[in-house]
């Protein structure tokens, strides 16, 4: 567990509200509350590790398996082209639990280098209405 409070280890202990996506014992994907896209996920381990580093080596396949399902997800229920994977350690991380980012991609979608501008959903229905997608989805 984390020695200071968590948002994230707050959502996985359902303390803190979350558009749950992916609900797996080693891992819980939700919604990005201030996404690149609609549909951005955040897929973090249950248990509280800072960064991939800290990761334990059995667990990376786990996590990353999860992380593909949401990828494919991404283009069949959501008609992305593709997806942006990504995971940052300390710089750049804005909340200290690992977590890894699938984004919904299509060509000139207006995400160029490190400039990501961010699109948030209209209400909260419809960020509820995107994670019920995906949810369907993954089965």
């Amino acid at each position: 567990m984390a020695e200071t409070p968590c948002v994230f280890c707050e959502i996985i202990r359902g303390e803190h509200p979350a558009h749950v996506v992916l609900d797996v014992p080693e891992a819980l994907g939700f919604l990005d509350a201030r996404p690149l896209f609609k549909g951005h996920t955040l897929l973090v381990p249950r248990v509280h590790y800072e960064t991939l580093v800290d990761l334990p080596e059995q667990e990376v396949g786990p996590l990353f398996a999860q992380a593909r399902r949401l990828a494919g997800a991404m283009e069949t229920e959501l008609g992305a082209a593709g997806s942006f994977v990504a995971a940052n350690n300390r710089i750049s991380q804005s909340v200290p639990h690992l977590h890894v980012h699938v984004v919904p991609r299509n060509r000139k979608d207006g995400l160029k280098g490190f400039f990501w501008p961010r699109h948030k959903y209209e209400s909260d229905e419809e960020a509820a209405e995107y994670a019920a997608r995906l949810r369907t989805a993954l089965g």
